[in-house]
């Protein structure tokens, strides 16, 4: 990398601790090394999200967004285990099956992914994952990590302060949900309709009307709740039939339309062309948005998905018990939403909501009490270090409220909205994001956050126009 020295290694784990005959992985890691001479005054561990994201194959470009940090300081990149240069242990189901899926082949490829990894489904866990970052940190010789999480990298990075407090400097969350999150998902479903009445109010050039947006993606839900389209979706690997209903809305609206948002502001997104699509869907054309289907679908790749579903099912809240049975599981959750009050999941039914969250709802119900460890707990002792949090205004996936929620976790915590951006901030071009982070793992203090606020709206596609 120009400019900079690059340390590769590997560290031997447990692939279940205290349980050898499961055998060991090999976890990758590599170590961006900072310009300056003398020693490095601190160390930048990242982790990209997913789960399951590679950090390593990424260094290039955190290296460019951090290289102010990266004068003084080294960064240390880590593939969690199961993916990227860390020993794939696949359970054979792909991104693109699971996407595509209905949500009735979405929960079976769950269980048949746990029954593929039989007692190795407990390799995978957010736990698991910090632990190794921590055993790469102790082959590395560094005494503390400033964290720097990202999406699920939010979830991770707390899980390794509760496990390893005294190895922490300091912490940034960007794109940020909390360990105790909804496992209903409602502050999504609520910032679906802020996110349209925002990019309406604020569009360039101003073309929609925010409260008719939100009406016409309730109308589309409605009528795709009984009548879904089916969508071919092409690929590298193939074409696929997607049944768009009234979950694969959800998931478009508050997932894919959130992905990118600001990182070229004036460009067409999917966030942006949404109300367009929705207007002329209400009017009998559905063609602009089986057009924003397609677009988005044609990124399904052969990727195997163990390291998402195990960590997800393992880790994540439910609205049942774990240890009931699949009978009772069922009854528990049909309960929890129907407890749910009107308007809570906004444009759209909960039932509809809850099947569009690919990490969610009920997608896990199936997944066996045999091998599973026990969830991640939601509360667990946290440092008492500075921790910057931010969010991106336009985000659904992490919004605003959940990220709010991540930094009452601690103490000393600084919450930052950032206008005008999507999922994960960083991503925006004018360095603003990325500028105020650093300078708070510098100094631990935000500095001048003007810029957050002074980003500019992105293109909207008119509507009717």
């Amino acid at each position: 990398m120009d400019g900079h020295r690059v340390d590769c290694g590997q560290v031997r784990r447990p692939l279940v601790a205290g349980k050898p005959e499961l055998g060991t992985v090999r976890v990758s890691y590599a170590v961006v090394r900072h310009r300056a001479p003398g020693p490095a005054r601190g160390t930048v561990a990242v982790n990209p999200g997913g789960p399951g994201e590679t950090a390593i194959s990424k260094a290039t470009l955190y290296a460019m967004g951090m290289r102010g940090l990266l004068k003084d300081r080294d960064l240390l990149l880590v593939d969690p285990r199961g993916t990227g240069a860390s020993q794939r242990i696949p359970c054979g189901v792909t991104d693109a099956e699971y996407r595509f899926g209905t949500r009735a082949q979405q929960r079976a490829a769950v269980e048949r992914c746990a029954r593929t990894l039989g007692p190795r489904v407990a390799a995978y866990t957010s736990a698991a994952t910090a632990d190794d970052i921590d055993a790469v940190r102790a082959r590395l010789g560094v005494s503390r990590l400033t964290l720097y999480g990202m999406s699920y990298g939010t979830y991770l990075m707390p899980v390794y302060a509760s496990r390893h407090p005294q190895r922490v400097r300091d912490i940034v969350l960007s794109g940020a949900y909390p360990l105790a999150f909804d496992p209903l998902v409602r502050p999504s479903a609520q910032a679906v309709s802020l996110s349209l009445r925002r990019i309406c109010e604020r569009g360039v050039p101003v073309g929609c009307d925010g409260k008719q947006a939100v009406k016409d993606l309730a109308t589309v839900a409605a009528r795709l709740r009984t009548r879904p389209l089916t969508v071919p979706i092409t690929t590298r690997h193939g074409v696929y039939k997607k049944k768009f209903t009234e979950a694969k809305l959800a998931n478009l609206a508050f997932e894919a339309a959130s992905s990118e948002v600001g990182l070229a502001p004036h460009q067409p997104s999917l966030l942006g062309q949404l109300p367009h699509a929705l207007d002329r869907f209400v009017h009998g054309d559905t063609e602009p948005l089986r057009k924003l289907v397609q677009k988005e679908g044609g990124n399904g790749s052969k990727a195997d998905q163990a390291p998402y579903i195990a960590v997800v099912c393992n880790d994540y809240r439910r609205a049942w018990s774990t240890q009931a049975s699949r009978s009772e599981r069922w009854r528990q959750y049909r309960a929890a939403l129907a407890a749910t009050r009107p308007g809570e999941y906004g444009a759209f039914s909960a039932k509809g909501f809850t099947e569009g969250n690919t990490d969610g709802g009920d997608v896990c119900i199936g997944w066996p009490r045999a091998h599973t460890p026990r969830p991640q707990p939601t509360t667990p002792a946290l440092p008492d270090v500075p921790v910057l949090v931010l969010s991106g205004d336009l985000d659904a996936n992490t919004p605003d409220a959940n990220g709010r929620k991540a930094a009452r976790q601690f103490r000393d915590s600084r919450f930052f909205s950032v206008r005008n951006v999507g999922h994960v901030p960083e991503q925006e071009p004018s360095g603003c994001v990325t500028g105020v982070s650093a300078h708070f793992i510098r100094t631990g203090e935000p500095g001048d956050t003007s810029c957050l606020r002074a980003l500019p709206p992105i293109r909207v596609t008119p509507v009717r126009g």
